[in-house]
């Protein structure tokens, strides 16, 4: 299979993901104009200005099987695959690993995504297809931004309360209010209360707690895009996420 990922500019940190990889896959490396001879020599390299045109491009064509984000900026590679999907927005569900070594899925992800309940319960659904392909519990859990005692306390606070239960009795999940920590431990799935929660959470346990982002499918596209954070490059393992959600 091919899978492509976006290199740019910043060769170092894709040829090091490239270096322990093994088995059927080949990566197509997509970075920019007089960058190729920077790469080990065999590695396929795609030149181009700029380069998330052309990763975006072949995904649609089908000239390769998968693509990861890698090293390309966010705002344009992911305009440009809205644009190339025909999607107004992208839905992405972040496989993450606690500093301990606990795996689970985070949804909504981004600061656009998951604001209505209808939402949560797609984001649901797809999260349950990801968590089967690599064996994590189907259970979810839907987080919301308090406890039941603190009806009352404010507004918004009950606002997420109610709709956690709602969502939580519509998917046939956990409403588990604030208390993530303890959510982790038998749910596969995490729901934050909106794409701002959900956002802050991933950079929590990404950028402070010591935690892993082994990327995040988008899952309202019918190609697979695995988004990473440039921040965090685990290329490695996004790169083996997308393959198996090829195979």
């Amino acid at each position: 299979m091919k899978i492509g990922i976006g290199a740019g500019s910043e060769i170092r940190t894709v040829v090091e993901a490239l270096e322990g990889l093994t088995g059927d896959i080949t990566v197509v490396c997509y970075a920019s104009p007089g960058t190729g001879t920077a790469f080990p020599p065999g590695t396929d390299v795609v030149e181009s200005d700029p380069p998330e045109q052309a990763l975006v491009a072949d995904l649609a064509s089908g000239a390769i099987d998968a693509a990861v984000r890698g090293a390309l900026p966010a705002s344009s590679t992911l305009s440009r695959l809205k644009k190339a999907m025909g999607v107004e927005r992208l839905e992405r569900v972040a496989l993450l690993e606690t500093a301990a070594g606990t795996r689970f899925l985070l949804a909504p992800v981004g600061v656009d995504e998951g604001w209505t309940i209808s939402d949560k319960l797609a984001l649901i659904e797809k999260s349950r297809g990801i968590a089967r392909r690599f064996g994590l519990d189907e259970r979810t859990a839907v987080l919301s931004g308090g406890r039941m005692g603190d009806v009352g306390r404010h507004e918004r606070v009950d606002a997420t309360l109610a709709e956690a239960e709602l969502v939580a009795r519509l998917a046939g999940a956990d409403h588990t209010e604030i208390l993530i920590e303890d959510a982790v431990r038998d749910h596969g799935i995490i729901i934050a209360p909106d794409g701002i929660c959900g956002n802050l959470i991933f950079r929590t346990l990404v950028f402070l707690g010591g935690g892993v982002g082994h990327g995040a499918p988008v899952v309202n596209i019918d190609r697979i895009f695995v988004d990473t954070s440039r921040a965090s490059p685990n290329y490695a393992n996004a790169i083996l996420l997308a393959s198996a959600l090829v195979k």
